[in-house]
């Protein structure tokens, strides 16, 4: 018989007690076309609440107050943290790494026809990183979420090894009740623990579920025989496989749409995608999504009737010479914030 969380209190789990049931940037100009931006420090952030990022580096070399907290829609969280992360490393400098490449966008939304940044992104400070494990990281990404939302703005978290969207997911848990996560990953991530810890990368999904919330997932392509177990007795979670997507993404995007109520996570693995556009991730599958087709799912994701609560980006492992995966993820990014400022306007 299959078990349901609906029931599960908001706040059962939390992270330090979990519950086994379960180079510096330089400041400087960039000139392209008729594009003249100057990244600086991003002003006017509670710094009790989220610090203000000591280097100066803003999410598409904005400046001003389109960078500032006071008039920023969204708050992107850097969250480089590389501690448990299998097979090959290097997420400690994926959110750097799309910082980086977004200062070398348009930010001009062709799709949207609008310049995104203009609605505010502000950048606080990387969660900083215990050597003694993921614990302490993951509490401060519960923090600054929850300051986010309370004043009223979207949270962004950028990684990052996968086990810092739990974290995030906790905390908006207990701020929205109800609450779906749609997971976009090439692992389902359902492991009760992986190599000793409950807060591995490999278990964020299982974590995800002890929160009580719904999880959707896109892309699958590989798993465990634990978590093909675990997905055939729970009812809370409805996966998608790649393979799916390939033979007809239509019919998958409307299964996942009809899915979605009330309010909406979204994180992305960027191993969801092929290896083919999507190298510099930890665990390269084959047969991941095209470009187009992540879009394409997404675009009628943020479509529906829903409420799109924050999302993140995760996973990024940069690999030295090769800027197109950072590129990738910075634009992926920014195309949901548009999808979001148009989803706005639009009310």
């Amino acid at each position: 018989m299959k078990t349901s969380t609906a029931a599960r209190d908001p706040c059962r789990f939390s992270f330090g007690t979990p519950n086994r049931r379960g180079s510096r940037y330089c400041a400087g100009e960039r000139r392209r076309g008729r594009i003249h931006r100057t990244a600086r420090r991003t002003p006017n952030a509670p710094q009790e609440e989220i610090p203000v990022i000591p280097y100066s580096v803003t999410f598409g070399g904005i400046s001003g107050r389109y960078a500032s907290w006071k008039d920023a829609t969204f708050v992107v969280i850097p969250f480089p943290v590389d501690i448990t992360t299998t097979y090959m490393a290097g997420t400690r400098n994926g959110p750097r790494a799309i910082l980086d490449a977004s200062s070398h966008m348009e930010l001009f939304d062709e799709e949207n026809k609008i310049e995104t940044y203009r609605a505010g992104i502000f950048v606080s400070t990387e969660v900083p990183v215990a050597l003694t494990g993921p614990v302490s990281a993951l509490k401060e990404v519960e923090r600054r979420v929850k300051a986010t939302v309370r004043a009223g703005k979207i949270p962004i978290l950028l990684g990052g090894e996968h086990s810092g969207t739990a974290a995030a997911v906790v905390e908006l848990r207990k701020r929205h009740g109800d609450l779906t996560v749609l997971q976009f990953d090439a692992h389902t991530d359902l492991r009760d623990t992986y190599l000793g810890s409950p807060y591995n990368h490999a278990c964020v999904g299982r974590r995800i579920v002890d929160t009580g919330a719904r999880l959707i997932q896109v892309g699958i392509r590989s798993m465990s025989e634990e978590e093909d177990r675990f997905l055939k007795k729970t009812e809370e979670v409805k996966t998608f496989y790649a393979s799916e997507v390939r033979d007809n993404v239509a019919d998958v995007t409307k299964g996942i749409v009809s899915s979605l109520s009330g309010n909406v996570y979204i994180t992305i693995d960027l191993d969801v995608f092929d290896p083919g556009i999507m190298p510099a991730v930890v665990t390269p599958e084959p047969g991941g999504l095209s470009w187009f087709e992540g879009i394409d799912i997404l675009r009628d994701v943020m479509r529906a009737n829903c409420n799109i609560v924050g999302f993140d980006v995760m996973e990024l492992a940069p690999i030295a010479g090769m800027a197109a995966p950072d590129y990738l993820a910075a634009r992926l990014c920014y195309r949901l914030m548009g999808w979001l400022v148009a989803r706005q306007s639009e009310k």
